[in-house]
């Protein structure tokens, strides 16, 4: 008996060797159980994993004792030495495991977009490439294992993006049981790197400021970005909820109270942070903090593999991969697709527009395109999937998306002989051809001392080194590579033209700070594609239409995963407004049927 107790106990042992760091979701280090830090200070399975050595897919314990021992994100940020600080990013308060695996060595999530050489204590210094592409981490012996765990709700929402969230948070408060369903190992999706801000119509801080604008208007000009090829029923619902997206954006703690003009517009009509902030992380780390009041069931590591319908259009739930717990199903009255766009999936990309397949994409790894192809699978009716848009101005050679806010604060465009060449407020498929027809296929932002400072996000692209500064525009010509006479020139024409509140040159209308010192910078911009236009056909009421013509029973859809709001060009600042006004249209909907089919 003792000899049989010993082998199992053996065999045991030998099990949680392999399964522990499996599990992890990552290979076995090679002759070593743990990796970097871990292996050095001996740290046994139970301080990380507990007593069951379990985990789920969220990776609660094990993020829990990660800050336990090392600190939460202050701390660290605190004790990280380095130009760049990844525990004080954009990206928010994370998870651990997001970067650190415990059995396989660290790599930072951060250069899944950038290409930063970090050395960090348990991180390396291998500089990763920004094109790396993302795959789902399943611990090996999940992958196609099939659960018999079935689980229900009232509404699955599938994508922790900007829709998703506020979709979930409408149908909670609606009274259905919700879970949020994210692929990647920290939400926020696109919506996270959003950098401009909420465009809104008579909104009351617009009001406050004396501004009249009109939701009609707003219309007529989204309609005219999209070149009249948006659907006009949902650009009117876009457009006359907008002023209500941003009160309920306020009552979740939002702050929307800065104003600022993007490309296509005639007035101020993005609302976005004092100061200029980026919108995307500040959105996302508000919708973090409202999921976590309302106790909402989200999780990360949890891939939606399938929609689920019983072939009469109506659909059932969906079947989920989790990182560790496998497959497995859950059960629904109502799902919500709110998985983005594709504009990160280069073949996807290719197949719609070749011509677009090998330029740079600002979108976060996991903008893949899975939901519109989910969609597709069981009968949704795609449109507009060759509408793909290009932004005119990223960081260079980087991934980074410079904001329109920038050219809104009053920055021209210079191309490579030191001149303007466009209105810098025009549509961006506008302004993204006009520099696409330089010869050397981009151009330069310029601005002055009294711009950097109305827009705090500059200071950001100044830390990440995107940034050419100089105490004259002479200096910073020879910086640029340009004429110092013609930039000289640029610079002067375009103050006067300030001065006079009249660009007789390019027509621009807002004109809102000169180019002055002491301080003068430049950045040096590309196009690079951006956002994508099509998706799932949806109705006014955010349900899903199927091939048929028809809305699909209990499905519906919001924001980058969807077709025809924008038509076949977005303006800056829609985006938000779409996630936000067809979210809680979704997410209330959904709720209502739901109690309707009880």
């Amino acid at each position: 008996m003792k000899l049989k107790n010993m082998v199992n106990a053996l065999l045991l042992s030998a099990a949680l060797l392999i399964a522990v760091p499996t599990a992890w979701g990552g290979e076995p280090a090679k002759g070593a159980f743990l990796a970097g830090m871990h292996k050095k200070n001996k740290v046994a399975c139970a301080d990380c994993h507990g007593k069951s050595l379990t985990v789920d897919d969220n990776e609660t314990a094990l993020n829990k004792n990660c800050k336990g021992c090392h600190g939460g994100f202050k701390d660290l940020a605190a004790k990280t030495k380095g130009h760049i600080n990844p525990h004080a990013s954009h990206l928010g308060d994370t998870n651990c495991t997001a970067c650190h695996k415990g059995h396989v060595a660290s790599k930072a999530y951060c250069n899944y977009c950038h290409s930063f050489a970090m050395k960090i204590p348990a991180m390396g210094s291998e500089k990763e490439s920004s094109d790396k592409k993302w795959v789902q981490e399943t611990a090996r012996e999940k992958k196609e294992a099939k659960s018999a765990r079935t689980e229900s709700a009232d509404v699955v929402v599938i994508g922790a993006g900007g829709s998703g969230y506020v979709a979930s948070i409408s149908a909670h408060d609606a009274g259905a049981k919700v879970i949020l369903l994210e692929k990647m190992p920290i939400t926020g999706g696109n919506s996270m790197l959003a950098a401009g801000g909420i465009n809104a119509a008579r909104t009351r801080y617009q009001e406050r400021l004396g501004m009249h604008d009109d939701p009609a208007e707003m219309v007529k000009e989204t309609m005219k970005g999209g070149r009249e090829k948006n659907d006009p029923e949902l650009v009117k619902v876009l457009a006359y909820n907008s002023a209500d997206a941003v009160d309920f954006l306020v009552s979740l703690g939002a702050d929307m109270t800065d104003l600022v003009r993007s490309g296509g517009v005639a007035v101020d009509r993005t609302h976005r942070p004092v100061g200029g902030a980026a919108v995307g992380p500040h959105l996302i780390k508000v919708y973090r903090d409202n999921a976590a009041k309302r106790n909402l069931d989200v999780r990360v590591n949890s891939e939606v593999v399938q929609i689920l319908s019983d072939g009469q259009g109506r659909v059932t739930g969906v079947q989920v991969r989790g990182k560790h717990s496998g497959l497995y199903t859950i059960k629904a009255k109502a799902v919500i697709d709110t998985a983005g766009g594709f504009a990160a999936n280069n073949e996807l990309v290719g197949f719609y527009k070749p011509q677009f397949k090998e330029t740079a994409s600002s979108n976060q790894p996991g903008a893949t395109g899975e939901g519109v192809a989910l969609a597709e699978k069981i009968g949704a009716k795609v449109i507009d999937m060759e509408q793909i848009q290009i932004h005119p101005t990223m960081g260079g050679e980087t991934k980074v998306l410079i904001s329109e806010t920038v050219r809104g604060s009053g920055a021209i465009l210079v191309n490579h002989a030191g001149k303007r060449f466009v209105n810098e407020l025009t549509t961006r498929d506008k302004a993204s051809a006009a520099i696409l027809a330089q010869p050397e296929k981009s151009a330069f932002l310029v601005l002055g001392e009294e711009i950097r400072k109305s827009n705090v996000q500059i200071d950001g692209y100044i830390v990440l080194g995107l940034v050419q500064e100089a105490d004259s525009v002479a200096a910073l010509a020879a910086k640029m590579g340009v004429s110092a006479d013609a930039l000289a020139a640029t610079v002067d024409a375009y103050n006067k033209a300030f001065a006079a509140k009249k660009d007789p040159e390019f027509q621009r209308q807002d004109l809102p700070r000169a180019i002055n010192g002491p301080k003068y910078y430049s950045i040096w911009v590309k196009p690079g594609r951006h956002h994508t236009m099509g998706g799932v056909k949806i109705n006014t009421e955010a349900q899903v239409i199927g091939k048929d013509g028809k809305a699909m029973t209990g499905f519906y859809a919001a924001g980058e995963v969807t077709g025809g709001v924008h038509g076949w060009n977005r303006l800056g600042g829609n985006a938000i407004t779409d996630t936000v006004v067809f979210g809680r249209i979704a997410g209330n909907n959904a709720a209502r049927y739901v109690k309707e089919a009880k």
